[in-house]
């Protein structure tokens, strides 16, 4: 593949005379103005919105400062939350970085924004496996808040994660089925709203009468279950007297797992990796960001929540982690960042991902180079 190292400067004017639709852009600029300003070209077009806002934990970071007023911090990620919100599509969703400091506050404010009822789920990130000693607690964990703009158009979209080679081999073939290796799985469930005929009694093959547990029915009624084992879909052990259990066929199974809200760095990575996957970049002419997060973290999100040339958006760049994993990804992205100086350090690291760097998720993702990116200075 061609390397390039391309990073095309674009006019505000002309990017809010909506010449560009959906690209990949990086924007230095105020994200209360810039939000403002593209609303009326982007407004119900975002799949996907990640930010990782300061914390708010009264530290002086090396790019930016972080001790605001509590009341003052609030209201500022109220008004920045809620016009976040009109960027989202109807199946769109936001997941917010936060800690235990703020992590309560700010979720009544996203509840007020979004309504209780398009709260998803709060993940807890093991940002750290080694223990800190100097404090009462080794904090290891922080939060990503999610919630939807419609959680029932959000459910409807909302990816699978690939299933892992553990999940893979639970398939097998001990009866040679021709469609292939296969799991079994139950056949009854609760009760509770069970009709009269999903309680009956199966006969195995070998004469073995089965009944469903106490408490629970048979998934089927009992013409369709006798359709099952016709079609050679149930299972009754390898001596035919085993409780009866569903066939379920790896060829026609949609496979993937559920996604959990505990990740592990093995899953998502650490801050540690972070540094490591910035520091391996060799752009940085000072110590590097205190607090970045692992492309892991956002490669997860992104699997869950988006899909490929969907868009995504983040006015909180920084590093330039989500831009950076997007463009990886096959995703489209909007970055905004307010410091020049972190600006800098963003367009220089997707410099390198378009030029093909090795970091971070590019060997799972066999990522070669290739693209290019917008700059635009919202002046």
């Amino acid at each position: 593949m061609q390397k390039v190292n391309l990073a095309v400067r674009i006019a505000k004017k002309s990017f809010l005379e909506k010449k560009i639709l959906n690209p990949h852009v990086l924007i230095l600029g105020d994200n209360q103005k810039v939000l403002k300003d593209i609303k009326d070209t982007y407004e119900h077009q975002v799949s996907l919105i990640y930010i990782d806002p300061p914390y708010n934990r009264g530290d002086d970071f090396k790019f930016y400062k972080d001790t605001k007023n509590h009341d003052e911090w609030l209201e500022e990620m109220h008004t920045t939350i809620l016009e976040l919100r009109e960027f989202l599509s109807a199946e769109g969703s936001i997941w917010i970085s936060i800690d235990d400091f703020e992590m309560a506050y700010l979720k009544v404010c996203c509840d007020e924004i979004f309504g209780r009822e398009n709260f998803v789920s709060t993940i807890i990130w093991q940002r750290r496996n080694t223990r800190e000693n100097r404090k009462i607690f080794s904090n290891n964990h922080e939060y990503v808040l999610v919630y939807a703009k419609d959680i029932n158009k959000f459910k409807k979209k909302r990816n699978l994660l690939p299933a892992t080679q553990k999940l893979l081999d639970r398939y097998k073939n001990p009866d040679n089925d021709t469609r292939g290796p296969w799991q079994s799985v139950t056949l009854s469930v609760q009760a509770g709203h069970a009709v009269k005929s999903q309680f009956y009694t199966i006969v195995s093959p070998t004469g073995k009468k089965h009944k469903p547990p106490k408490g629970r029915c048979w998934i089927y009624n009992e013409e369709r279950m006798q359709e099952e084992i016709k079609n050679n879909n149930i299972w009754f052990g390898s001596d035919g007297n085993g409780v009866p259990r569903l066939k379920k066929i790896l060829d026609v199974s949609k496979l993937g797992v559920v996604p959990e809200t505990l990740w592990n760095v093995e899953f998502a990575g650490s801050t540690k990796e972070a540094k490591q996957e910035l520091l391996a970049l060799e752009i940085y002419d000072e110590d590097v960001f205190d607090t970045p997060k692992p492309e892991q973290l956002i490669y997860r999100i992104m699997q869950i929540a988006t899909n490929e040339n969907d868009l995504v958006l983040d006015c909180f760049m920084g590093s330039g982690t989500t831009a950076a994993v997007a463009h990886k990804f096959g995703r489209n992205y909007i970055g905004i960042e307010l410091n020049r100086k972190v600006y800098k350090y963003a367009s220089e690291r997707l410099k390198k991902v378009c030029n093909g760097e090795s970091g971070g998720i590019s060997s799972a993702l066999e990522w070669n180079g290739g693209g290019e990116y917008l700059s635009c200075e919202w002046k």
